[in-house]
C-alpha cells in the first residue's frame, strides 16, 4: 500500500515538474551575451545567474524580488563530455525536472545572463568547488514531496514579504534534494567562502538597519535558502561584464540619428 501510495505521489509530481518547466510565451532578451564571449570571459568557479523564461521563473522572480531565477557553476573543461551538437559541457545546474547536470554555454545563448565571480578564490579551494559540483550529478529531486512544488503553480503566491524566502527552499534540508542555488551555496560553504555577509554589531562590521533584517541574514546561513539573486548581492562576488573585458571605447560607438532627425523622403 505505501509503495502505490508512493508511486501515484511521484507521478503527480513528475506531472507538476514538467508543467513548471514549460517556457512561458513573450520572453525577450535585452542583452544576451554569445556563448564564445562566455567562454573567453568565464573561470572555472564562476557562477552564471540566468534569467530564466520557464513558469517556475516567474514564481522564484517574484519571490525573490530579482531579475535572476537560475545559477549554474562554470567549471571549464573539467569535463570531457559534449551534448549531441557537439557542444562542450561546461557547467553544472539544477533544474527541478532533470535534477544536477553538466549543460553547455549554448543552452543560454538567448537570456539574460550575468557572472558573479568570487575574489581572491586560491586554486585549490577553486578545484573543491568545481568538484563538489561535478560529484552532484545525477542528484534527483523528490518528485513525491509534491507541496514543495504545487505552490509554485502560482506565479505570485500572495504570501508576506518576510515568509518569500522561505517558500524557496526545497525538501527541507533533505540531502538528496536541491535546485541550483542551493547546491552552488553548498559548494562554497564546503571552503569556507562567504556568500552574504555575517551581521554584527561589532565597530567597522557589516550591521543591519532592522530587527528583521538581522533575523532573516543569520537565518539565511543555512545553503537551503539561498537564492540567485544572493551571489548578485553578496559583498564577496565581484559582477564580470563580458562586454568590458576585452576592451571598450564608447568613441568607437556608431550611433543612429533620432527618428525626429532622419530626412523625411522628397515628394
Amino acid at each position: 500500500m505505501t509503495q502505490a501510495k508512493e508511486s501515484i505521489l511521484a507521478r503527480i509530481g513528475t506531472w507538476i515538474a514538467q508543467r513548471l518547466e514549460r517556457e512561458t510565451s513573450g520572453y525577450q532578451p535585452y542583452t544576451p551575451s554569445d556563448p564564445e564571449t562566455l567562454y573567453r570571459t568565464l573561470q572555472p568557479g564562476d557562477i552564471l545567474l540566468v534569467e530564466g523564461n520557464r513558469k517556475i521563473s516567474a514564481a522564484i522572480k517574484y519571490l525573490t524580488q530579482s531579475t535572476w531565477s537560475h545559477a549554474a557553476l562554470y567549471i571549464g573543461d573539467a569535463l570531457e563530455e559534449s551534448n549531441e551538437q557537439g557542444h562542450a559541457k561546461r557547467l553544472i545546474e539544477v533544474n527541478l525536472g532533470r535534477g544536477c547536470t553538466a549543460e553547455p554555454l549554448e543552452n543560454y545563448k538567448t537570456f539574460n545572463t550575468r557572472i558573479c565571480r568570487p575574489s581572491g578564490l586560491t586554486p585549490a579551494d577553486r578545484d573543491e568547488v568545481v568538484q563538489f559540483m561535478i560529484s552532484k550529478i545525477g542528484l534527483q529531486y523528490d518528485t513525491k514531496n509534491i507541496l514543495d512544488m504545487a505552490r509554485y503553480l502560482l506565479p505570485t503566491p500572495p504570501v508576506p514579504v518576510r515568509w518569500r524566502r522561505r517558500m524557496i527552499e526545497f525538501g527541507s534540508g533533505d540531502p538528496t534534494r536541491a535546485i541550483c542555488s542551493t547546491l552552488i551555496a553548498q559548494a562554497y560553504q564546503q571552503i569556507g567562502y562567504p556568500i552574504l555577509p555575517e551581521i554584527t554589531a561589532a565597530p567597522g562590521r557589516a550591521r543591519a538597519t532592522s530587527d528583521y533584517s538581522r533575523r532573516e541574514i543569520m537565518h539565511i546561513r543555512h545553503h537551503s535558502l539561498f537564492t540567485p539573486r544572493d551571489f548578485d548581492l553578496s559583498p564577496y562576488f565581484q559582477v564580470v561584464k563580458p562586454t568590458l573585458e576585452f576592451g571598450f571605447d564608447y568613441k568607437r560607438l556608431v550611433w543612429g540619428a533620432p527618428a525626429n532627425e532622419k530626412e523625411e523622403p522628397k515628394s
